[in-house]
């Protein structure tokens, strides 16, 4: 890949984006995705396009994760799809290899969903715009509406598999194992199972901690916490002195929130369980409540 720009990293401000706004080799991207509640605790999944085409930051693309960057043949949801169809749909969307990708979405664990299946496919110019387009607004900062503007096809390439994502047998064979801690990154009452929604069983995995998603991030400003309330949040639960962590949630979107931020804090050995609870919870493995 291409030598990145100056100040770019996994976590870029509407500073750093303003400037570079106008970069041909930067492709700025709204993965938002909004999740409703169902009777019996469930969620159904919408787009967030019909919101991208009131308002968005200029030169933006929308990414689909529900669909064009999910795998849609699995039964579960948001499932990682193969390197060849990941590649395929990114480069509609005008990402080639020396693109520099600006990630970002309503919630921000959506982008950091995408940001998480770039890095184990081994592509590491991307970045979530911390704050996202509620800090962009808030600054005064030029929108637009409507579709997105049309883009040139890239050619991009995705062979490498950073083993980032693990499956149910791997959290199930890593439940009691000293060095390993695993995270659910869902809130309190989910994990549990006295409220909130759940995903066929109330509940979590044995044996797991909970770090929520939800209180890595600002709800004032929507950009991260200071890196010392994030340290002091994985911290709390050892997950800085393991020497593996596997995250988890309802669908392995919240946990790529939480692996975000562990990469962040520099702890990298790091997965995130694809299927998550609407997989586990649906098997006939336990579930501890409580």
């Amino acid at each position: 890949m291409s030598e990145t720009l100056n100040g770019f990293g996994p976590l870029v401000s509407t500073e750093w984006l303003a400037a570079n706004l106008n970069n041909p080799n930067v492709r700025v991207l709204d993965c938002t995705v909004t999740l409703h509640p169902l009777p019996g605790g469930d969620m159904r999944a919408e787009t967030g396009l019909p919101a991208f085409e009131e308002a968005h930051i200029p030169g933006a693309g929308f990414a689909d994760l529900i669909q064009a960057l999910s795998d849609t043949s699995s039964p579960l949801r948001f499932t990682l799809p193969s390197a060849e169809a990941f590649a395929a749909a990114l480069g509609g969307l005008g990402i080639g290899q020396e693109t520099h990708v600006v990630l970002y979405a309503d919630v921000a664990h959506w982008a950091t969903r995408l940001w998480w299946m770039l890095r184990h496919y081994g592509f590491d110019n991307a970045a979530i715009l911390d704050g996202g387009l509620h800090a962009w607004k808030a600054e005064g900062r030029a929108l637009e509406t409507g579709t997105a503007k049309p883009v040139v096809a890239q050619s991009l390439t995705l062979t490498h598999d950073r083993g980032l994502f693990c499956d149910m047998a791997e959290v199930k064979d890593a439940m009691g194992r000293p060095d390993t801690v695993t995270i659910n990154a869902l809130l309190p009452e989910q994990h549990a199972g006295s409220g909130g929604s759940h995903y066929g069983r109330p509940g979590r995995i044995p044996g797991s901690v909970c770090v929520p998603a939800r209180n890595l991030i600002d709800p004032a400003t929507r950009r991260f916490r200071p890196r010392a309330e994030l340290w002091n949040q994985f911290e709390a639960v050892g997950s800085l002195s393991k020497d593996r962590v596997i995250a988890y949630c309802g669908g392995g979107i919240a946990a790529s929130g939480d692996a975000f931020v562990l990469h962040l804090l520099g702890q990298d050995n790091v997965q995130v369980y694809d299927a998550s609870l609407q997989e586990w919870a649906r098997s006939d493995l336990p579930m501890d409540l409580g």
